[in-house]
């Protein structure tokens, strides 16, 4: 059965989200394991707890769709930016437009507490994510060499 966004519920994320979130996330990268042909990313080894302590006075969300968690983004302000992370869509939903949906939520939340710009970052083979990123208004800033050769691609948009 497909996904709408009218199915989708987004609420802020809550420490009590860590164990759903962390099943997600570990689902959601495989894809990009495969991607970077590696295992050992941090989306893949973080233990629960520290997805806990991560989610302590976070600004993030989640999608669900009725109690289902199908998503997740974290965010936390530094300043006026707000530094979104972890963006993760389950597998069998991603393409219904899940994400795009929760960073418009996470972008308002920023907003609310005075951000003016957000930033996020993907890795440089990470092509579907780069595209949705540009279509949704982020603009390169920035690629850094990874010690495993491989380039972190950051990205930013105002927060008008």
């Amino acid at each position: 059965m497909p996904i709408h966004a009218d199915d989708v519920t987004i609420r802020p994320i809550e420490v009590s989200d860590a164990g759903e979130v962390l099943t997600l996330q570990r689902a959601a990268f495989v894809q990009e394991a495969l991607i970077y042909d590696t295992v050992r990313m941090p989306a893949l080894t973080q233990t629960l707890e520290e997805v806990e302590a991560e989610l302590v006075g976070n600004l993030g969300c989640v999608a669900l769709v009725q109690h289902r968690v199908v998503g997740a983004v974290r965010a936390r302000r530094d300043g006026e930016l707000l530094l979104v992370g972890r963006l993760v869509i389950a597998p069998d939903v991603q393409g219904a437009g899940i994400g795009s949906l929760l960073l418009e939520a996470v972008e308002d939340r920023g907003r609310a507490v005075g951000c003016r710009t957000t930033e996020l970052f993907t890795g440089s083979l990470s092509e579907a994510n780069l595209r949705v990123y540009t279509r949704l208004g982020y603009r390169e800033t920035q690629r850094v060499d990874g010690d495993d050769g491989i380039q972190q691609v950051f990205l930013r948009k105002p927060l008008g």
